[in-house]
């Protein structure tokens, strides 16, 4: 699964959690507001979108209208308090994300099994 996680800036929440679950999935992360900003092309190819705040899920949204109608975008409701890789941030991101994924029904439940793999 290609996760893209996206925050503010591209630099301290989406680029730890990123990191954290890459070994778990394919993962990148991209900023709204950042000189490099997300693109077109990284939303495409993503199957899953993370984001930090529901202003985000919104701003995707206004940006990306069709591509925003054909993905599956889930908020963390992460703030932005957070340096790259500070604990609370990865813990949170662990556990909150968890929870999602477990959501997401018997389909990821079947692949998550098939690559043996565990949140780090």
């Amino acid at each position: 699964m290609n996760i893209l996680f996206i925050c503010n800036q591209g630099k301290n929440r989406s680029r730890t959690a990123a990191d954290v679950f890459s070994r778990r999935f394919t993962t990148a992360s991209a900023g709204l507001y950042s000189d490099t900003h997300v693109t077109d092309r990284q939303l495409d190819r993503a199957d899953l979108i993370v984001v930090m705040e529901e202003r985000h899920r919104r701003e995707i949204a206004e940006r990306f209208p069709a591509l925003y109608l054909q993905k599956r975008i889930l908020v963390l409701g992460i703030p932005d308090i957070y340096c790259y890789g500070q604990p609370g941030l990865v813990q949170l991101l662990k556990v909150t994300m968890t929870g999602l994924l477990q959501g997401l029904g018997p389909g990821h439940r079947r692949r998550r099994k098939a690559a043996k793999c565990r949140l780090q």
